[in-house]
C-alpha cells in the first residue's frame, strides 16, 4: 500500500478482518501492532479492523514502513498468527 507523506493523523491506510473458526473464548481474536510505527489499531464491528496513521509522516525519515500485525486467539493455550504489511510513504514537495 502507498500513502502520502501528507496525510493527516487518523488516515485509514489498510483494513483488516480476522477470524477463528473455534466457538466460545477460543474463537475470540484480539489484534495488536508491534511497537515503534506511526500507525495503530482501531477495532471496528466484529472482527474488522483499521490501520490508521498516530501521526503525520515524513518520507525524508522513512520511505518505507513494514508493520506487523498479530492476532491471537482466547484459547489456552493461545494461538497467534502473523502478517506483514508493506507501507510506502509517497514524497510530497515540501521545500
Amino acid at each position: 500500500s502507498e500513502i502520502s507523506e501528507d496525510a493527516p493523523s487518523g488516515t485509514v491506510v489498510a483494513l483488516l478482518h480476522v477470524q477463528d473458526r473455534d466457538s466460545g473464548a477460543n474463537g475470540e481474536v484480539r489484534c495488536s501492532l508491534d511497537g515503534g510505527v506511526p500507525f495503530r489499531l482501531r477495532s471496528s464491528r466484529g472482527s474488522y479492523y483499521s490501520v490508521v496513521t498516530s501521526r503525520e509522516l515524513d518520507r525524508e525519515e522513512q520511505s518505507e514502513y513494514n508493520v506487523t500485525v498479530r492476532a491471537w486467539d482466547g484459547g489456552s493455550p493461545s494461538l497467534w498468527s502473523s502478517a506483514v504489511l508493506r507501507l510506502r510513504v509517497l514524497d510530497v514537495n515540501d521545500n
